[in-house]
């Protein structure tokens, strides 16, 4: 019979060969019990082979008289899995003998220091094989550890970090090497401290996926393979994103923020596939229902879809299958006879008249469809196959109205809104990311009815190539099985096939959506949160409303309050409001009006504005402008804002806080959650899980990379720079009310909470001031020589300044605090550099003849800029012995002035004296307006009419943007002043269409 098998070429290879029938077969309980406890029965002696370094060794069980075992010590080891290694195995196995243990615990820990070990030792562990480690071998490894000849007491850089971070907040400490909420034994917590795994890269349990996570993460991202390592190591060190961005370029090939964060996100999915298919393995296995070929698929499975499509049989509740159901009545062996030995296959054989499926050659043939269906749905050829297939052909998304929604006539206002989606079909490539949103809210409000369209040619040739090539038997078969072969093909890709490439479809085009929206809408944020602060200015805001009145705040320069009244502009009264409003303008000298843009803000623009025209403030030059007031009214209840300000009522509460946003923008809006501020699209529709995410790194990354002022900054803000949270920022202002200012970064490290990692995060973002310090330090100065004596008296106060000059932070149990008579901080704490690089910074200086006290002045630099037209970067860095990015991070900080602020270069507030009316518009009147909110499908234009106007992205190109925003990776988003030519006035729907001319 062998002699008739037409072998089938490489490129043609059978999808499973003789030696792979057992994966098709049914086996009973104890057979998956003895298979998966399987041993060698007869152990043939042979040459010892040199066991990779990715297996681990195990020691075969021999039981040592008691006498012995008691006079062995043990070998101690500081890795934390290597204790809970041995932990487990005594509880499991007692009667192992202590050398067996610690040959058993320290093994890991030499698969990762193999360069530790000694010659000796890495012969005798090259020579161990598998299961066989002799008691010899075992004694004589704890005879070289005894005698120090194996150095296990380094841990990894990982576990490094573990341990020094125990001392910070439990709920953000973690473990890498410990499943998740175990508990890790140290040395502050004998009885076990909570630990839980990082979001991020995560090594589940054995499970070995058939894939290199690293290979797939540099594909999916379109980055070099060596950046991807990186990354996966630096994230799951817990570094986050602006420390990353700033201090490793050199790891990530200089990516900027938005790129790691798209990084990150593509990580995490690949590791939910991870976790996803892990948990299907354990729980096919725990129903003694899990063979080689359906692990072997979950373990190749890439996205969550396909583990969804294999796991989806075994989910408890769901009915049989129709291949389960024949491969119960025996039918499986018939399949794979029909494939490998069709001339052996006998289907009478297989008939019992009186249990249904098997009562005629029909039913039988009709099982063995099932089986062979189901066995190409999950062959990986086969789906790589149909995938390319349906890339070289177009496939389409198409939607119409529901029958039920045709039919109705009281819905037509939520039916008008989805008009453009009525009798929609696009091609998948070419779909918006915004219409997928669109099509998708149709569907969930049952509005709209979606398919995926596949042209018939694909099926055609997808089954042809499946009888021909993949799934040919390899000898001849007859008609009729060759019919049973291609009805398999038809009915695969039509009940099992074409329902996954459409969930697949849907579920891709969703996903690059609703992240490209989210991206969007951080990119939004980004932009609204470094416009330019007015400073110095005295505010006036006004949170315009009709019946309640506009309520009136006037704050400082130094952002205090000074003033709130409420006003009624709209009335007959309007007269005395607006000699109120002049008397305060001149008591406060407020040269500036900041009003939000809700309810009555046309109204109450329009009410500023005559009164500036008619000069009614001389002699100020008073202006005003528009701010958006998204957030302020939930921010006014907020019991944030209820502790700033207790004494105002809400409604108060919100005119304050729309002149804050004015005066300095990222101060005030990182108080507001950042899906209120409403610079978004669709932000209801996507993944809020994501959204959350993704917006709070932005806001960690505009606050870190602006800086802040350690000993001025308040707790609110404090918590959104990159390693600190909302209790360590209180255990800082705590800390700094009980000791004084920061004299230097390094005080940092005393704070309660504030471990090595956090620090290294957060270190190179937190400025020290001097001037803060000596103001701070007159000032308790002046108010300790009220008190005299008397605080010099009280034992173990918190830490008050003495009348005669004394110490700042001088607290009980608490050493080393510097003095406020003579402050001396480290000028660079003023700077972007990070402590880490201070000696690099240090040996830079003194090769250039550089002074610590020129930092930020010109003379530094002159002398950088001379130091460089002599010498070139790669020697410099060479000579200092760092990385072209560290030394331009240097270069950068020791050159910026004290008071530099990365937000003067980004846009600022448009300041207004007139307004102009939609009926002053015409077709081609060129106007210059500020951006509202940028979407997918185009942009929102303030052109000062009262009514924002669209510039469609079609009109939005790369020639009419600047490259300083492409470098800045902002593109077109909220505070740019542009200017725009009028195309289209719809006075019916009150809509008006602009075409970009350019970005001032």
């Amino acid at each position: 019979m062998e002699s008739e098998i037409t072998p089938l070429t490489s490129c043609h290879k059978r999808p499973f060969s003789e030696e792979d029938d057992s994966f098709f077969e049914i086996t009973s309980e104890s057979d998956s019990e003895e298979e998966e406890e399987w041993v060698p029965k007869n152990k043939i002696a042979r040459k010892p082979k040199r066991p990779t370094a990715a297996k681990s060794v195990t020691v075969k069980k021999q039981v040592k008289p008691k006498a012995e075992n008691t006079g062995t010590k043990k070998a101690t080891v500081k890795r934390t899995t290597a204790k809970t290694a041995v932990k487990k195995n005594r509880k499991k196995t007692p009667e192992k003998t202590n050398v067996e243990q610690n040959v058993m615990g320290i093994l890991p820990v030499f698969n990762n220091n193999e360069d530790k070990l000694p010659s000796q030792s890495k012969q005798n562990l090259g020579n161990m094989k598998q299961e066989e480690v002799s008691q010899q071998t075992a004694m004589q490894i704890k005879k070289e550890i005894e005698h120090g000849g194996v150095k296990v007491e380094q841990p990894s850089t990982s576990t490094y970090f573990s341990e020094q971070k125990i001392k910070e907040e439990a709920d953000i400490s973690f473990t890498w090497e410990e499943p998740a909420l175990k508990k890790q034994k140290t040395e502050n917590y004998p009885d076990g401290k909570p630990v839980k795994l990082q979001r991020g890269c995560v090594e589940i349990g054995d499970t070995q996926m058939n894939w290199n996570i690293t290979q797939v993460l540099s594909e999916r991202t379109n980055a070099e393979v060596w950046v991807c390592a990186n990354l996966i190591r630096l994230f799951k060190e817990e570094n986050t994103i602006p420390f990353i961005a700033r201090y490793r370029k050199e790891l990530t090939n200089n990516m900027d923020a938005d790129t790691l964060r798209e990084v990150q996100q593509t990580l995490e999915e690949l590791n939910t596939v991870i976790k996803k298919a892990h948990t299907a393995v354990q729980k096919i296995a725990k129903e003694e229902k899990l063979t080689p070929f359906i692990k072997t698929v979950l373990l190749n499975c890439t996205t969550v879809e396909e583990v969804e499509h294999v796991f989806a049989p075994y989910k408890s509740g769901s009915k049989k299958t129709k291949a389960q159901k024949a491969r119960q009545l025996g039918l499986e062996s018939a399949a794979n006879l029909l494939l490998d030995r069709p001339g052996e296959l006998n289907l009478n054989n297989y008939i019992k008249g009186n249990e249904k499926g098997l009562s005629s050659v029909a039913e039988i043939e009709t099982g063995i469809q099932h089986i062979l269906a189901d066995m190409m749905s999950k062959d990986r050829e086969t789906l790589d196959r149909i995938r390319k297939l349906c890339e070289s052909n177009i496939v389409f998304i198409q939607s119409t109205l529901t029958k039920a929604t045709a039919k109705e006539d009281g819905n037509k206002k939520d039916t008008e809104k989805f008009r453009l989606y009525h009798n929609f079909s696009n091609s998948i490539g070419n779909v918006h990311h915004h219409q997928i949103l669109a099509i998708n809210r149709g569907e969930k409000l049952k509005i709209l009815t979606v398919k995926v369209s596949i042209p018939d040619r694909v099926k055609n040739e997808f089954c042809r190539w499946c009888v021909n090539e993949r799934w040919r038997p390899r000898s001849f078969a007859r008609p009729e099985f060759m019919k049973i072969l291609t009805d398999s093909a038809d009915d695969s890709y039509k009940r099992l096939i074409y329902p996954l490439l459409c969930r697949e479809f849907r579920s891709r085009l969703t996903s690059d959506a609703e992240k490209e929206s989210i991206a969007m809408f951080g990119r939004n944020l980004r932009q609204l949160l470094l416009i330019n602060p007015v400073r110095g200015r005295v505010l006036m805001g006004i949170d315009p409303g009709f019946r309640h009145g506009c309520k009136l705040s006037i704050i400082s320069p130094t952002n205090q309050i000074l003033h709130t009244d409420v006003i009624y502009l709209l009335g007959q009264g309007a007269q005395r409001e607006a000699e109120k409003i002049r008397h305060l303008l001149h008591k406060y000298s407020c040269l500036t009006i900041v009003i939000g843009n809700g309810t009555a803000c046309r109204e109450t623009e329009s009410f500023f504005a005559d009164l500036i025209n008619r000069r009614y403030f001389a002699p100020l030059d008073v202006v005003y402008c528009i701010t958006s007031e998204a957030g302020a009214s939930i921010y006014s209840v907020s019991p944030e804002a209820a502790k700033e300000m207790p004494d105002l009522d809400p409604n108060i509460r919100s005119a304050v806080s729309i002149a804050r946003r004015v005066q300095d923008p990222l101060a005030e809006l990182v108080k507001i959650d950042p899906k209120h501020i409403g610079v978004g699209m669709y932000q209801h529709d996507v993944s809020q899980t994501l959204l959350k995410a993704t917006l709070d790194s932005v806001v960690e990354e505009c606050v870190s990379f602006v800086g802040v002022d350690i000993n001025i900054i308040s707790e609110t803000l404090m918590r959104h720079v990159a390693g600190l949270n909302a209790s360590r920022a209180k255990n800082i202002i705590e800390w700094r009310e009980k000791n004084g200012p920061f004299i230097s970064r390094e005080q940092l490290k005393e704070v309660k909470g504030l471990g090595p990692k956090t620090f290294q995060q957060c270190a190179g973002f937190i400025r020290i001031n001097p001037e803060n310090i000596k103001n701070f330090c007159s000032n308790q100065q002046q108010s300790g020589s009220t008190a005299g004596g008397q605080q010099a008296t009280e034992a173990g106060s918190s830490s008050k300044a003495g009348a005669g000059g004394g110490t700042v932070g001088k607290s009980n149990k608490r050493k080393g605090k510097a003095q406020c008579s003579s402050p001396q901080p480290n000028p660079l704490d003023q700077t972007c550099i990070h402590p880490e690089s201070y000696n690099t910074a240090m040996r830079f200086l003194s090769f250039i003849g550089g002074n610590l006290c020129d930092i930020g002045k010109p003379t530094m630099q002159y002398i950088i800029n001379t130091a460089l037209k002599t010498n070139l970067m790669d020697a410099l860095t060479q000579k200092l012995d760092t990385t072209v990015p560290t030394l331009q991070m240097i270069i950068d900080g020791l050159k910026q002035p004290h008071d530099y602020d990365i937000r003067a270069g980004f846009e600022q507030r448009d300041f207004k004296r007139n307004i102009v009316s939609l009926n002053d518009l015409k077709n081609g009147t060129i106007l210059t307006g500020r951006v509202e909110n940028a979407t997918l499908f185009g942009v929102f234009v303030d052109i000062g009419v009262g009514k924002s106007g669209l510039i469609p992205i079609r009109y939005i190109t790369a020639a009419k943007l600047p490259a300083s925003k492409t470098r800045r990776s902002l593109g077109l988003g909220p505070g740019e002043r542009v200017e725009v030519k009028v195309m289209e006035i719809d006075h019916v729907r009150n809509r008006i269409s602009l075409d970009l001319i350019r970005v001032l």
